[in-house]
């Protein structure tokens, strides 16, 4: 394996110029050398940016003609499947936006063939490594908690309160808030408590949006509340809602999680006037909860102000997948993570259709 590791990224998004293009950029063994999107002037734009020398509006082309290692998708959802396949084919590692994929069939194929190729895969679950929540999880595993009883993930933002065509919200294309916010709790909720077992989920659309040329719309929630059950007897609750007002804080994020040994909540507002995180937790031998400050050790020199810094300064996300790729070692979240969490979406899709609780079994093959 060579000592720098060239990728090529599919897609234009504002999601890579926040988040790829500065993370890769900043690594000093990563080398962008393609960038392929459907609007050429964007891509050009993106590429003089950053410095990228090729510029394709066919993926396919860029496989076959850029030399990469390694391929980042961030395009719309209905396309990783397809794009993921191609470059898995060319047997190149891949990091994908989550959601993995749009079914949970889906979602095992790609895992299943990336495992086959023997290359590194990862899917962008942004808050896993954010500094409060990895604290978060080293308290639940050094026991703070003890054996969780109940737990609550809420992830609440207001981009889909006007009535304009998004394909985040057209079923041909993606899953709605279930899919986008709600992909992130599930994540989470597995990462803090365990495997989800069971789901009873009821979806809403409260907003009537035109399809993508102005005619109808098959329309994806714009809100999601889900019961799950937990393989070691947790309950909790899961909502995510793209049309919450939250005024001036963008979105918010409320985890709280409730065990034999102690309880934990966490909060966390990008921007606003509370802006930041906060840690609150309690002991069973302590009759008040209190503020836990996040170790130094855990920001390293990302600013406590802005903690998405952690991505372009840290082995984290998209640094840390090019890190796997020179080790040749595994990385998480990964393919399989992205498949457990496309589980459970499949699972709320069917409860919120049938209007009965769904039991995730896994198959011989997941």
């Amino acid at each position: 394996m060579a000592r720098t590791v060239r990728i090529g990224i599919v897609g234009t998004s504002w999601w890579i110029d926040t988040m790829f293009g500065p993370a890769l950029q900043s690594h000093p063994q990563a080398e962008m050398v393609a960038i392929c999107g459907r609007d050429q002037s964007r891509a050009a734009e993106m590429a003089a940016k950053y410095g990228i020398p090729q510029v394709y509006s066919d993926y396919r082309a860029m496989i076959a003609q850029s030399d990469l290692h390694a391929v980042v998708i961030a395009t719309p959802d209905d396309l990783h499947h397809e794009i993921a396949r191609h470059a898995l084919d060319a047997g190149l590692h891949v990091l994908c936006e989550k959601p993995l994929a749009l079914t949970a069939q889906q979602a095992w194929e790609m895992y299943a063939q990336a495992e086959a190729a023997r290359v590194r895969h990862m899917v962008l679950y942004t808050y896993r490594w954010l500094p409060f929540f990895q604290y978060a999880h080293d308290l639940i595993d050094q026991g703070y908690i003890g054996r969780c009883y109940h737990c609550e993930f809420h992830y609440l933002g207001g981009y889909a309160r006007h009535p304009e065509y998004s394909w985040r919200f057209d079923q041909e294309r993606a899953n709605g808030a279930l899919g986008d916010l709600g992909s992130h709790m599930i994540d989470l909720a597995r990462w803090l408590v365990g495997d989800i077992t069971q789901v009873k989920a009821s979806l809403g659309v409260s907003v009537d949006r035109p399809g993508a040329a102005g005619g109808p719309i098959s329309p994806a929630n714009d809100s999601a509340t889900l019961l799950v059950e937990f393989a070691n007897g947790a309950h909790g609750l899961i909502q995510a809602s793209a049309v919450a007002y939250v005024a001036d804080r963008a979105f918010q994020q409320q985890i709280s999680l409730y065990g034999d040994a102690g309880s934990l909540e966490i909060t966390f507002y990008p921007f606003g006037i509370d802006a930041g995180a906060t840690i609150r937790g309690a002991r069973s031998s302590e009759g008040t909860f209190q503020t836990l400050a996040v170790p130094d050790a855990y920001w390293g020199e990302a600013s406590r102000s802005n903690p998405f810094e952690v991505f372009n300064k840290q082995s984290v996300g998209s640094r840390l997948f090019v890190e796997a790729i020179l080790a040749n070692r595994p990385v998480a979240p990964s393919f399989y993570d992205g498949y457990k969490a496309q589980q459970v979406i499949d699972a709320a899709l069917e409860s919120h259709s049938s209007g009965r609780a769904v039991t995730i079994v896994n198959p011989a093959n997941g």
